[in-house]
């Protein structure tokens, strides 16, 4: 469905911004997809991506994805990246809508050319450990955002827009 954040920051907006939360474009779009929205997911790690890649693959009758956002409080890290191009292939595959991550990605320039959204504060090659510690589908903060499990966001090239219901 076609939205632009300017627009729905004018409907739902206003002079006093309560319904929604916004942030401006921090994040750098490195997928296919330069818009992104959906229902949320949520992970909260630290250089560790084997939440992601629990969430990201399926046995193909269970496609977690079904169009929507995993949103991944990466603790803003920027020494390793916890999405890379295969990840990122299989979430495509899988029926993701975009990813979300307040932290770094690799392979960005074979993230350019799938059909996934894909969001982050920047690059890096080194990959993460996989130890699987972090929280699936818990509260996460950051940039100013307030981001709840089954939340809806709305990413486009100028900003990200969070809200409790979906808006188009």
């Amino acid at each position: 469905m076609p939205f632009m954040t300017a627009d729905l920051c004018d409907e739902f907006c206003g002079d006093n911004c309560t319904e929604i939360q916004v942030v401006g474009s921090c994040l750098i779009n490195y997928g296919g997809r330069q818009r992104i929205h959906g229902e949320i997911v949520t992970l909260k790690l630290f250089e560790d991506n084997q939440l992601v890649r629990d969430q990201v693959n399926s046995d193909g009758k269970d496609a977690k994805g079904n169009g929507k956002v995993l949103v991944i409080d990466a603790g803003a890290s920027m020494r390793r990246a916890v999405l890379g191009d295969m990840l990122a292939a299989k979430a495509a595959e899988n029926g993701w809508n975009g990813v979300i991550i307040n932290g770094c990605i690799r392979d960005s320039v074979e993230m350019s050319t799938m059909e996934l959204g894909v969001k982050a504060l920047g690059t890096h090659p080194l990959k993460t450990v996989k130890s699987g510690v972090g929280q699936t589908n818990v509260a996460v903060s950051f940039l100013g955002l307030n981001i709840n499990a089954g939340n809806y966001i709305y990413a486009d090239e100028d900003g990200v827009i969070v809200s409790a219901k979906p808006l188009v």
